[in-house]
């Protein structure tokens, strides 16, 4: 499900939820790059992790 990800999209991370809701900055390719209410920018890995979609951009 990573690869419908675009800039904006709010994610949670299922392996550390304590990091809180965060809004994708950018994707290229498998490296999916998100700013973390509680754990700032964090660089995901999308062939190891499925970031769980909060809600889709509302524009």
């Amino acid at each position: 499900m990573n690869e419908i990800l675009e800039p904006g999209v709010i994610v949670r991370h299922p392996g550390a939820p304590e990091w809180g809701e965060g809004q994708v900055q950018s994707r290229i390719g498998d490296r999916i790059t998100v700013n973390f209410a509680d754990a700032g920018k964090q660089v995901i890995d999308g062939k190891r992790v499925q970031l769980e979609i909060v809600r889709f951009n509302e524009m």
